[in-house]
């Protein structure tokens, strides 16, 4: 049980990077005033939350309705992973996980960014998305189920940490601290994403 919740953790600190979050979210709201700041963070995390809840109870459903298997969610999520770590040792921003050139362009055009890019695609972009189904695709009983919801309250909670402490986390890290935490947590997430390939593979290969 607690291997099943320290994987879980893992997997969703890794792909939804609180510290990266955190650096990029200082300094979109450089000069802006506590109180604007705390409204952004209790926002982004909240809409997160909502989306990552959705995508755990209803994601399966809906990869059901649009007869896709789980064996190929598996590989497909496998695959959007290892190039979400990729990019995170290489410290090269994607549309997996940070908003493109056109997208930054409109958010640095709105006053308010909680909803984008912090909550999406920053906090529950397509690699946090895919992750929660495939964690509760995993999870044999409601037990394992309520371990994976766990682990993802616990990653939200130190994401809105590091939003409401997201200047001095800046300071205290900067870009090149930052990029060292994402590669070594990109490479994690690299194994983590190997696995649920193989084990797509070894439930969708048909046995002789």
């Amino acid at each position: 049980m607690l291997f099943a919740l320290a994987s879980s953790f893992v997997t969703l600190f890794v792909v939804l990077d609180p510290v990266g979050v955190a650096v990029i979210a200082g300094s979109l709201t450089r000069g802006m005033s506590a109180e604007p700041r705390r409204s952004i963070a209790w926002r982004a995390t909240a809409v997160a939350a909502i989306l990552m809840l959705v995508f755990a109870f209803a994601g399966a459903a809906l990869l059901q309705a649009l007869g896709i298997s789980l064996p190929a969610l598996r590989i497909a999520g496998g695959i959007l992973l290892f190039l979400l770590s990729i990019d995170m040792v290489f410290a090269r921003p994607s549309g997996i996980r940070s908003p493109t050139g056109p997208e930054q362009a409109e958010a640095s055009q709105r006053h308010d960014i909680a909803v984008f890019p912090l909550a999406f695609p920053l906090l529950s972009g397509p690699g946090a998305l895919t992750s929660i189904v495939l964690l509760m695709e995993r999870a044999a009983t409601p037990a394992d189920a309520a371990l994976v919801i766990a682990a993802l309250a616990a990653v939200l909670a130190l994401a809105l940490l590091g939003l409401l402490y997201a200047d001095r986390v800046t300071r205290l890290m900067g870009v090149t601290g930052a990029n060292v935490v994402s590669r070594v947590l990109g490479i994690i997430l690299a194994a983590l994403a190997a696995q649920f390939v193989l084990d797509g593979l070894a439930q969708g290969w048909p046995r002789s």
